[in-house]
């Protein structure tokens, strides 16, 4: 709006009222938001972006000088950004737990062996007080796929210490993953480069 342009006195005071009511709807929400525990949530949906998402909360907590640790399930790459960054980071433990898509292993067995060798080792994390915030990327796949038993890994995730904070990404999330949740985002596919042929791009896919 350049200086010669004036807002009308009428629909700036509506604006005020507005933005008014607005506060005070905001200021009671937060009011009433009373209580402290740790939080279980899934990012789920066909839309990119569930991973990095998890992973800007793994640098916000570290901001804060709290512990992560990570647990990728599917993925089989070493190479990617966010592992060669949050890999160095002192209170960050990064577990590459995949074998790469079903699709790419084609091999029901050894994909069930796999995800039941990467829970054995995502689990300790889930037990130890002295880690703040657990990634389970990708872990819907496997228990998608049945190669994980969802009820047994929601009564470990239960059982974790009070104050944890246990993020699960992935496509398709299970019914009882969501019902479980204390938040849950879906994230859309709307358009996205790769079905123009355009190559993942380091830095932002990898």
């Amino acid at each position: 709006m350049t200086s010669d342009q004036k807002i009308n006195p009428e629909k700036a005071e509506r604006h005020k009222k507005r933005m008014q009511r607005k506060e005070e709807i905001v200021d009671a929400s937060i009011e009433r938001a009373d209580k402290n525990k740790g939080l279980l949530i899934v990012l789920t949906g066909n839309g990119k972006g569930k991973s990095s998402s998890a992973f800007g909360m793994l640098a916000r907590a570290l901001g804060h000088g709290m512990s992560g640790g990570v647990a990728q399930f599917i993925k089989g790459r070493t190479d990617t950004g966010e592992e060669a960054f949050f890999s160095k980071q002192d209170n960050v433990t990064w577990h590459v737990l995949g074998g790469g898509f079903s699709w790419k292993t084609q091999d029901l067995a050894a994909d069930t062996e796999k995800a039941e060798m990467g829970w054995q080792i995502a689990l300790p994390m889930l037990q130890d007080p002295e880690i703040d915030l657990v990634i389970l990327d990708e872990l819907t796949y496997p228990l998608k796929y049945g190669w994980l038993d969802t009820e047994t890994i929601l009564t470990a995730i239960a059982a974790r210490p009070p104050m944890q904070h246990v993020v699960i990404t992935g496509r398709a999330a299970p019914k009882a993953v969501i019902e479980a949740a204390d938040t849950v985002s879906e994230i859309g596919d709307i358009k996205h480069a790769f079905r123009a042929g355009i190559k993942a791009q380091q830095g932002i896919d990898l």
